[in-house]
């Protein structure tokens, strides 16, 4: 059985260690919001951001990934995997998890949710 891409115990010597992710630090729209085109793009890209932060973290990514079931599962694991890139790697969304949790956050009213749903382009 061949060793899957990111499997380095195999001895085949065909996997390499991923590439340091080399991007200047990009703009985001929202530090309360990951957007699908913000952050790692492709798994290549997420696991070499994942062992620029802990290479335990990037170990059990794989894990996670190997042991999910495609899907949802898949899915809910590289989510939580970018989530924790763009907590661990973007200062905005640091400070906006820790203002929330210090209750130093004003909540959303409903007209002004509705009004920001309403720019996302929702078909009417």
């Amino acid at each position: 059985m061949s060793p899957l891409p990111h499997d380095t115990t195999s001895g085949s010597g065909s996997a390499s260690a991923p590439a340091p992710l080399s991007v200047s630090a990009p703009v985001y729209a929202s530090p309360y919001r990951l957007e699908d085109d913000e952050g790692p793009q492709t798994l290549a890209e997420l696991r070499a951001a994942l062992a620029d932060i802990d290479p335990a973290e990037l170990t059990a990514f794989d894990a996670r990934l190997d042991a999910a079931r495609f899907g949802t599962g898949h899915r809910t694991v590289i989510t939580q995997a970018r989530q924790l890139v763009a907590m661990r790697t973007r200062p905005e969304v640091r400070e906006a998890i820790r203002a929330s949790l210090a209750g130093e956050t004003e909540l959303m009213t409903v007209e002004d949710l509705f009004a920001e749903l309403d720019k996302g382009g929702a078909a009417s």
